[in-house]
């Protein structure tokens, strides 16, 4: 499969065989991760292996996923990082800024490019995978669990192991949706948008598995009606993320 190929085929895996993975591709998988981009190479990531049957299913309570984590062959839990920045500046006497608005945003996208450079490389090997986003439902007791010290927050967990089956692609957005020329075009979306409910519905009704009846629109919706989290603010600021 080429390159093309395998980025287009990509779905989410939430049931695996079980089978676990060996450290050496953990590490194979990490280094290549490594070679994503990074803002200013500063490397805001890290992300830890949790391979402690005890923590696992703690974080599968927390993350409220633990069905994924039962049957998966690696399980993590990617992390914004500027403790280790912060460690860098004290070499030279330097008190680094870390919480300001910017630096995370920086450290939102290096964990971000990253993750997906380990993804791709995972689901080059064979293997499927599942962000989960759960990790930041309980994102204090999940800091605890792992000993996160300030300037550390988790920004979502993945597991990764050999799926049971394929699921079906899901449907993106149409290009002509995603894509403006020279300026912003609001113009296009309610035609755009009801093309996409009628394939999305027809994609739900006619898959293999969990068929229902919905839409893009009406999720979304859904989904937007009220503040998701609203603790994380806090949270961040208690991290050392007071958004300055």
């Amino acid at each position: 499969m080429d390159t093309r190929e395998l980025l287009r085929s990509h779905s989410s895996v939430r049931k695996y065989t079980g089978e676990q993975i060996s450290r050496e591709t953990v590490i194979d998988l990490i280094e290549t991760a490594q070679m994503a981009a990074s803002s200013h190479f500063v490397q805001a990531y890290s992300v830890i292996w949790v391979t402690d049957e005890d923590k696992k299913k703690k974080l599968g309570e927390l993350s409220r996923n633990e069905f994924q984590f039962q049957t998966a062959g690696a399980s993590f839990l990617f992390c914004v990082d500027f403790k280790r920045l912060q460690v860098a500046g004290q070499k030279h006497g330097i008190d680094i800024v870390t919480d300001s608005a910017e630096n995370l945003l920086v450290g939102i996208v290096d964990v971000s490019l990253f993750a997906q450079n380990f993804v791709i490389a995972a689901e080059a090997k064979g293997y499927g995978i599942c962000y989960i986003g759960g990790a930041r439902s309980n994102p204090t007791e999940i800091s605890e669990l792992f000993n996160l010290p300030e300037n550390v927050f988790p920004l979502f967990a993945l597991t990764i192991g050999t799926p049971t089956k394929r699921n079906e692609t899901k449907p993106r957005l149409p290009v002509a949706a995603v894509l403006h020329e020279d300026s912003y075009d609001t113009a296009k979306y309610d035609t755009l948008l009801d093309d996409y409910d009628a394939m999305m519905e027809s994609y739900y009704t006619s898959r293999s598995a969990n068929q229902k009846t919905a839409t893009w629109t009406k999720q979304m919706a859904d989904y937007l009606i009220d503040q998701k989290r609203p603790f994380i603010k806090d949270y961040l600021a208690k991290q050392g993320f007071t958004w300055k």
